[in-house]
């Protein structure tokens, strides 16, 4: 699948086939970005369109790319959950964890590949904690400064695929980060339909009316549900311990 010889191994030299005519030219123009991709040990080799990266096309040829998943909790340990909005291309109108994207490779206006790239920075999973403050601020109006870089802690990742229709699905290494923190936030309707809170125990029981009414949530959060959030949310004063750098392969 290599197409380019710059500085990353491409997967194709162009756009995919599939046309994004009569779908909102808000998320269009995202599809544009550029994730990150990277092998099955979340090593970095390259770049692709985050449309191309969601296309079931690329992803049954082995398209991955690196994502993270933001779980925000209050002072009273509640969840904020978030559902996706009418305008998304994949899994719109689901419900999932309080913000979930992709860390990006930023270009210029001619596509070259700028030298300085803060989303891919590993240390401390800084550029994954940094999409993670750009998407709450873009998403949910979470302003940056209510989300000082350090408060975040990493867990784990998680590898999944998934589709959402017959055109797109998730193919991602998944970053899991959890925050505790009040914060004051205006959701952007071409992001979010809807937000709430859950405990423990409301989450439980909004799974299961969601599940018997045919209300959607999304597949890696019913993943990250299933198999450790409990846990987590258990343990939410000492996640440091529960800390660790696999890539749980759950495919």
């Amino acid at each position: 699948y290599k197409c380019g010889a710059r500085r990353f191994v491409f997967f194709s030299c162009a756009m995919g086939d599939v046309s994004l005519e009569g779908y909102d030219e808000v998320q269009i123009e995202l599809m544009n970005e550029k994730c990150i991709l990277v092998d099955e040990n979340d090593k970095v080799i390259g770049s692709e369109t985050k449309k191309n990266c969601h296309l079931n096309t690329f992803i049954e040829k082995g398209l991955l790319h690196r994502a993270f998943s933001v779980f925000l909790f209050n002072s009273d340990n509640e969840l904020l959950l978030q559902q996706r909005s009418a305008e998304k291309i994949t899994f719109p109108l689901y419900w999932t964890n309080t913000v979930c994207s992709h860390p990006l490779q930023f270009e210029d206006k001619e596509g070259n590949v700028l030298p300085n790239q803060p989303e891919m920075e590993d240390e401390n999973q800084y550029g994954a904690k940094r999409a993670a403050i750009r998407k709450m601020d873009q998403e949910l109006g979470i302003s940056a400064d209510q989300l000082p870089i350090d408060q975040f802690q990493f867990l784990t990742k998680i590898l999944y695929k998934a589709p959402s229709d017959g055109i797109w699905g998730e193919h991602e290494v998944d970053y899991i980060l959890i925050i505790r923190k009040n914060v004051s936030f205006t959701p952007n309707p071409n992001e979010v339909k809807d937000t709430k809170y859950v405990s423990q125990e409301g989450l439980k029981q909004f799974i299961a009316e969601a599940d018997e009414n045919g209300i959607p949530i999304t597949p890696w959060f019913r993943l990250i549900v299933e198999n450790f959030l409990y846990k987590w949310w258990d343990q939410l004063d000492d996640l440091e311990s529960l800390q660790s750098n696999t890539v749980h392969k759950m495919i």
